[in-house]
């Protein structure tokens, strides 16, 4: 696999991801605390891969930098709100938050490792 290939199977994933904390938002119980939570979530759900698209369109390399890190920070806030909101409490909305912090946490691992890469963590 090349680097360019790499490239967009990692656009893939994060758009995949916002697509699934889209659809998980969707299904959650509406309350007040989830009326503060849920748009928090769908922000920092979504922003890794519009982040990573602009990182690669950057216009130079403290550019790419500055985005591979707002992709870190906002995967590592989608994490947190991930824990914050409230499901109703079944085991297939409790599954898919567990897998969705999970992945949220893979990104912060991979955004960290492309830092690193460039010599910036």
């Amino acid at each position: 696999m090349t680097e360019n290939n790499r490239k967009f199977d990692l656009e893939d994933r994060t758009s995949r991801f916002a697509e699934r904390v889209r659809d998980f938002c969707l299904k959650l119980p509406k309350n007040q605390a989830n009326n503060e939570f849920v748009p928090q979530l769908i922000r920092s759900g979504s922003s890794p891969g519009a982040n990573y698209i602009e990182a690669n369109e950057g216009i130079g390399g403290k550019d790419f930098i500055m985005k591979i890190k707002t992709c870190r920070r906002e995967a590592k806030e989608s994490g947190y709100w991930l824990k914050l909101v409230i499901t109703d409490g079944s085991s297939k909305e409790e599954e898919e938050r567990s897998a969705l912090r999970q992945e949220a946490r893979e990104f912060v691992l991979i955004f960290t490792a492309i830092l690193k890469k460039k010599g910036d963590s």
